[in-house]
Protein backbone atom coordinates (compact mmCIF):
# COMPACT_ATOMS: atom_id res chain seq x y z
CA UNK A 1 0.00 0.00 0.00
CA UNK A 2 1.31 3.19 -0.97
CA UNK A 3 1.78 5.98 1.69
CA UNK A 4 -0.30 9.24 1.16
CA UNK A 5 1.75 12.33 2.56
CA UNK A 6 0.77 15.91 3.62
CA UNK A 7 3.95 18.32 3.34
CA UNK A 8 4.01 21.61 3.67
CA UNK A 9 6.44 25.10 4.51
CA UNK A 10 4.10 26.73 7.47
CA UNK A 11 5.32 29.56 9.32
CA UNK A 12 5.89 28.94 13.16
CA UNK A 13 2.07 29.63 14.31
CA UNK A 14 1.08 27.19 11.65
CA UNK A 15 0.25 29.02 8.67
CA UNK A 16 0.81 27.93 5.04
CA UNK A 17 -0.11 31.56 3.80
CA UNK A 18 -0.87 34.79 5.72
CA UNK A 19 -4.02 37.01 6.13
CA UNK A 20 -2.98 38.28 2.65
CA UNK A 21 -2.62 35.10 1.11
CA UNK A 22 1.15 35.74 0.64
CA UNK A 23 4.05 32.91 1.32
CA UNK A 24 7.03 34.56 -0.31
CA UNK A 25 8.35 33.49 3.69
CA UNK A 26 7.98 30.27 3.00
CA UNK A 27 10.51 30.20 0.34
CA UNK A 28 13.39 27.34 0.73
CA UNK A 29 16.92 28.38 0.17
CA UNK A 30 18.95 25.83 -1.68
CA UNK A 31 19.68 23.83 1.15
CA UNK A 32 16.14 23.02 2.44
CA UNK A 33 15.07 22.94 -1.20
CA UNK A 34 17.38 19.95 -2.52
CA UNK A 35 15.93 18.49 0.96
CA UNK A 36 12.57 18.59 -0.16
CA UNK A 37 13.15 17.38 -3.62
CA UNK A 38 14.43 14.25 -2.34
CA UNK A 39 11.29 13.89 -0.22
CA UNK A 40 8.98 14.38 -3.12
CA UNK A 41 11.27 12.27 -5.84
CA UNK A 42 9.87 8.96 -4.65
CA UNK A 43 5.96 10.90 -5.14
CA UNK A 44 3.71 9.22 -8.43
CA UNK A 45 1.01 10.81 -7.76
CA UNK A 46 0.01 14.47 -5.82
CA UNK A 47 -3.85 15.19 -5.04
CA UNK A 48 -4.13 19.19 -5.50
CA UNK A 49 -7.42 21.41 -4.65
CA UNK A 50 -7.95 24.00 -7.22
CA UNK A 51 -5.79 26.82 -5.46
CA UNK A 52 -2.73 24.94 -4.32
CA UNK A 53 -2.79 23.36 -8.00
CA UNK A 54 -2.71 26.79 -9.71
CA UNK A 55 0.12 27.89 -7.47
CA UNK A 56 1.60 24.68 -8.69
CA UNK A 57 1.93 25.34 -12.11
CA UNK A 58 4.82 27.09 -12.00
CA UNK A 59 6.80 23.81 -12.11
CA UNK A 60 5.88 22.69 -15.18
CA UNK A 61 7.67 25.22 -16.98
CA UNK A 62 9.91 26.62 -14.57
CA UNK A 63 12.98 24.97 -16.24
CA UNK A 64 12.71 27.31 -18.86
CA UNK A 65 13.79 30.65 -16.27
CA UNK A 66 17.05 31.91 -17.46
CA UNK A 67 20.02 29.67 -15.94
CA UNK A 68 17.35 28.20 -13.08
CA UNK A 69 19.39 26.78 -9.99
CA UNK A 70 20.07 22.82 -9.56
CA UNK A 71 17.40 22.74 -7.07
CA UNK A 72 14.77 24.36 -9.53
CA UNK A 73 15.30 22.11 -12.67
CA UNK A 74 15.81 19.13 -10.16
CA UNK A 75 12.16 19.92 -8.41
CA UNK A 76 10.78 21.11 -12.41
CA UNK A 77 12.04 16.93 -13.74
CA UNK A 78 9.72 15.68 -9.96
CA UNK A 79 6.89 17.65 -10.53
CA UNK A 80 6.74 16.58 -15.05
CA UNK A 81 7.07 12.95 -13.82
CA UNK A 82 4.09 12.42 -11.46
CA UNK A 83 0.62 12.44 -12.08
CA UNK A 84 -1.64 15.17 -10.93
CA UNK A 85 -5.25 14.70 -9.48
CA UNK A 86 -7.28 18.04 -9.33
CA UNK A 87 -10.49 18.23 -6.92
CA UNK A 88 -12.52 21.37 -7.97
CA UNK A 89 -16.13 22.05 -8.71
CA UNK A 90 -15.20 25.30 -10.97
CA UNK A 91 -11.53 24.40 -12.98
CA UNK A 92 -12.47 23.52 -17.07
CA UNK A 93 -9.04 22.82 -18.03
CA UNK A 94 -5.36 22.01 -16.82
CA UNK A 95 -2.33 23.57 -18.16
CA UNK A 96 0.16 20.79 -16.99
CA UNK A 97 0.71 17.08 -18.12
CA UNK A 98 -0.14 13.89 -16.60
CA UNK A 99 -3.27 16.48 -14.94
CA UNK A 100 -6.88 15.04 -14.64
CA UNK A 101 -9.68 17.16 -12.95
CA UNK A 102 -12.13 14.75 -10.33
CA UNK A 103 -15.37 16.88 -9.86
CA UNK A 104 -15.54 15.97 -5.77
CA UNK A 105 -13.32 14.11 -3.11
CA UNK A 106 -14.07 10.69 -3.19
CA UNK A 107 -11.99 8.73 0.07
CA UNK A 108 -12.81 5.92 -1.34
CA UNK A 109 -11.45 6.31 -5.00
CA UNK A 110 -8.28 7.54 -2.80
CA UNK A 111 -8.02 4.25 -0.82
CA UNK A 112 -8.24 2.21 -3.89
CA UNK A 113 -5.28 4.84 -5.53
CA UNK A 114 -3.41 3.48 -1.94
CA UNK A 115 -3.87 0.25 -2.69
CA UNK A 116 -2.60 0.29 -6.29
CA UNK A 117 0.01 2.73 -6.67
CA UNK A 118 3.69 1.50 -6.79
CA UNK A 119 5.06 4.51 -5.62
CA UNK A 120 3.69 7.24 -2.94
CA UNK A 121 0.97 9.73 -2.96
CA UNK A 122 1.17 13.38 -1.82
CA UNK A 123 -1.59 15.50 -0.91
CA UNK A 124 -1.09 19.31 -1.36
CA UNK A 125 -3.65 21.86 -0.40
CA UNK A 126 -5.12 22.85 3.07
CA UNK A 127 -8.66 22.12 2.53
CA UNK A 128 -8.06 18.64 0.74
CA UNK A 129 -5.78 18.06 3.14
CA UNK A 130 -8.04 18.43 5.88
CA UNK A 131 -10.45 15.75 3.57
CA UNK A 132 -7.79 13.18 3.46
CA UNK A 133 -7.19 13.42 7.16
CA UNK A 134 -10.81 13.39 8.11
CA UNK A 135 -10.99 9.97 6.13
CA UNK A 136 -8.22 8.45 7.95
CA UNK A 137 -5.91 8.66 4.28
CA UNK A 138 -3.09 10.63 5.66
CA UNK A 139 -0.19 8.61 6.76
CA UNK A 140 2.24 11.62 7.32
CA UNK A 141 2.66 14.71 8.01
CA UNK A 142 5.43 16.48 7.27
CA UNK A 143 5.51 20.32 8.10
CA UNK A 144 8.64 22.57 7.66
CA UNK A 145 8.88 25.28 10.04
CA UNK A 146 9.47 28.84 8.95
CA UNK A 147 11.19 31.12 11.44
CA UNK A 148 8.27 33.90 11.44
CA UNK A 149 5.09 34.52 12.65
CA UNK A 150 2.22 35.92 10.26
CA UNK A 151 -0.47 36.02 13.01
CA UNK A 152 -3.32 34.74 10.55
CA UNK A 153 -4.04 33.46 7.19
CA UNK A 154 -4.49 29.86 5.74
CA UNK A 155 -3.92 27.03 8.30
CA UNK A 156 -1.71 24.48 7.74
CA UNK A 157 -3.77 21.93 9.99
CA UNK A 158 -7.48 23.13 10.48
CA UNK A 159 -10.52 21.52 11.93
CA UNK A 160 -9.05 17.77 12.60
CA UNK A 161 -7.43 15.97 15.65
CA UNK A 162 -5.10 13.61 15.53
CA UNK A 163 -2.24 12.07 17.58
CA UNK A 164 1.32 11.76 16.12
CA UNK A 165 4.42 9.95 16.30
CA UNK A 166 7.75 11.85 15.11
CA UNK A 167 9.52 10.35 13.27
CA UNK A 168 11.95 12.90 12.43
CA UNK A 169 13.32 15.83 12.76
CA UNK A 170 16.19 18.07 11.20
CA UNK A 171 17.08 22.13 11.76
CA UNK A 172 18.71 24.08 8.66
CA UNK A 173 20.97 26.73 8.86
CA UNK A 174 18.40 29.38 7.70
CA UNK A 175 16.72 28.46 10.87
CA UNK A 176 13.72 26.10 9.78
CA UNK A 177 13.03 23.14 11.24
CA UNK A 178 11.65 19.91 9.66
CA UNK A 179 9.32 17.33 11.38
CA UNK A 180 7.69 14.23 10.22
CA UNK A 181 5.14 12.50 12.32
CA UNK A 182 3.09 9.55 11.32
CA UNK A 183 -0.54 9.88 11.67
CA UNK A 184 -2.26 7.87 14.98
CA UNK A 185 -5.63 6.96 15.11
CA UNK A 186 -7.86 9.58 15.24
CA UNK A 187 -8.65 10.84 18.85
Amino acid sequence: MATLSYTGITSLDGYLADADGNFDWAVPDDEVHAFINDLERPVGTYLFGRRMYEVMTFWETAHTLADPPPVIRDFTGIWRAADKVVFSTSLETTSTARTRIERSFDPEAVRRLKATAAREIGVGGANLAGQAIAAGLVDEIRMFLAPVVVGGGTRFLDGVRLNLDLLDERRFGNGMVYLRYRAEARA
